[in-house]
């Protein structure tokens, strides 16, 4: 899976204002914060705002905030918010793909690879993200000797 520099910065983003919730915080303060380009930023919050995610107040006490307690957002549903379905595969989602011959079965296996993606990220708050407090089965995953090494 590639995270998008616009689903890292969303994610990014979305934990400042978790930490901050319900307090608005402006897009100055989360740029500086995260060390992101502002344009960049006021994008991305635009996309979080368009799917409810975050809600913006204007004047010169406005700023943004989450729209829902951090408890109740997943990384997983920023990352739709900002770039679209987890997977896909040549532009269609993994139950679209069909092949012929040799490869026939390869739609299980990118529904799976699917599977796996949302059973990490659609299962995290941002709230046990801020904390550390990660899932027991993320944690899991964390923990193999492997998990660190590059392939």
């Amino acid at each position: 899976m590639q995270i998008s520099a616009r689903g890292d910065y969303a994610v990014r983003a979305a934990l400042s204002l978790a930490t901050a919730y319900p307090t608005l915080l402006s897009t100055q303060a989360i740029a500086a914060e995260q060390d992101m380009p502002r344009k960049f930023l006021e994008a991305v919050l635009a996309d979080l705002r368009r799917a409810g995610i975050v809600r913006a107040q204007r004047g010169a006490e406005g700023g943004y905030t989450l729209a829902r307690p951090p408890r109740d957002i997943t990384i997983g549903q920023i990352l739709r918010a900002v770039d679209g379905p987890l997977a896909g595969v040549r532009g269609l989602r993994p139950e679209e793909t069909r092949y012929e011959g040799a490869a026939e079965n390869l739609p299980r296996l990118w529904v799976a690879v699917r599977a796996a993606v949302r059973q990490v990220v659609d299962e995290v708050s941002l709230a046990e993200m801020a904390s550390g407090k990660l899932p027991g089965h993320v944690r899991k995953l964390i923990a193999r000797p492997d998990a660190w090494e590059p392939r």
